[in-house]
C-alpha cells in the first residue's frame, strides 16, 4: 500500500493554516518544507491565541512560498493584483522588493471597508525604502490612509484622518510599521519595535483602494516587504511579535 500525504498537511493543526498552505502549494506546484508550513501554522494559531486574528481582513505573507504566485496567495481576504512584479523580485526569506517606479500591489480592499474608528494597516519591512515613496496608501485626500517614507528617519502617515502626522524612528525603518485606530481621537503608530500614541482626530474614510508599495498607484517604493495586513484595530505589538517570529522561522527552515 502506498501512503499518500495530501498537499497542505505537513503536520498542521489549524484549519485556516491548512487551507492557506494547500493554496500556496497549489500555486507553487510543490509542497513547502515542513518548517515553513509549521511556521505558518504557529503564526495563525498565535494570532488566534492573542485575539488579533479576526481583525485581519486582508493579508499576504510575502515570504515562504516557493514562487511569486505562491507569495501572492492571500492569507486572509482577496488576492492582491500584481502590477509589474516578476519572479526575480521575490526572495523566499526576505520578501518582495519594489523598483521605486512601476511596481506595486493593489490589495483589492477599499479604505472604507473597515469602520472609521476601528482600523489598522501594517507592513513588515526587511529593506527600508531609500526613495520618497509610499509603503501603502489610497490617496492624500481628507479621510485617507497612507504610510509615506520621507527620509531614512521619518515616516508620515494618515489613518482615516484629515491631518498628516510624522513618526521618527531611531534608524531606517525596518520590521513592522503599522498604525491602528480604535477611537476618534488617537492613533497608535508602531515603528522600530516601539508604540507611539498620536493625538489625531478621525475623518470619514475615503473610498479609494489601498495599495501596497504605493498609494493610488503613485510614488511606488523601492522597499522590500515580507508581510502586509489590513483590517480592524488590533494590538500592533502582538502582531509585530508574531510576524517577526514567522519571518525568522521561515528563514531558519529554508
Amino acid at each position: 500500500m502506498t501512503l499518500v500525504i495530501q498537499s497542505g498537511w505537513n503536520g498542521l493543526t489549524d484549519p485556516d493554516a491548512v487551507s492557506y498552505v494547500a493554496a500556496v502549494e497549489a500555486a507553487d506546484g510543490e509542497e513547502l518544507e515542513h518548517g515553513v508550513a509549521k511556521a505558518i501554522n504557529d503564526f495563525v494559531l498565535g494570532c488566534k491565541n492573542d485575539g488579533i486574528w479576526d481583525a485581519i481582513k486582508a493579508s499576504c505573507i510575502l515570504a515562504g512560498a516557493r514562487t511569486l504566485s505562491g507569495a501572492l496567495v492571500p492569507l486572509v481576504g482577496t488576492a492582491p493584483t500584481n502590477y509589474n512584479f516578476v519572479a526575480g523580485d521575490y526572495n523566499r526569506e526576505t520578501g518582495l522588493v519594489g523598483d521605486g517606479s512601476t511596481k506595486y500591489l493593489s490589495s483589492n480592499r477599499n479604505n472604507n471597508d473597515d469602520p472609521q474608528n476601528n482600523k489598522h494597516v501594517a507592513v513588515t519591512i526587511t529593506d527600508a525604502a531609500t526613495n520618497v515613496s509610499y509603503y501603502f496608501g489610497d490617496s492624500s485626500l481628507s479621510g485617507s490612509t497612507f504610510g509615506l517614507n520621507l527620509s531614512p528617519t521619518r515616516v508620515r502617515f494618515r489613518l482615516n484622518s484629515s491631518a498628516t502626522n510624522d513618526v521618527y524612528p531611531s534608524a531606517s525603518v525596518t520590521g513592522l510599521l503599522g498604525f491602528a485606530r480604535s477611537n476618534s481621537g488617537n492613533v497608535t503608530a508602531r515603528a522600530e519595535g516601539t508604540n507611539i500614541s498620536v493625538v489625531d482626530s478621525s475623518a470619514s474614510p475615503t473610498s479609494g483602494g489601498l495599495d501596497i508599495f504605493a498609494a493610488g498607484g503613485g510614488a511606488p517604493s523601492n522597499a522590500r516587504l515580507a508581510f502586509y495586513s489590513i483590517g480592524e484595530s488590533l494590538d500592533l505589538a502582538l502582531l509585530d511579535t508574531r510576524v517577526s517570529n514567522l519571518i525568522t522561522a521561515i528563514g531558519g527552515a529554508i
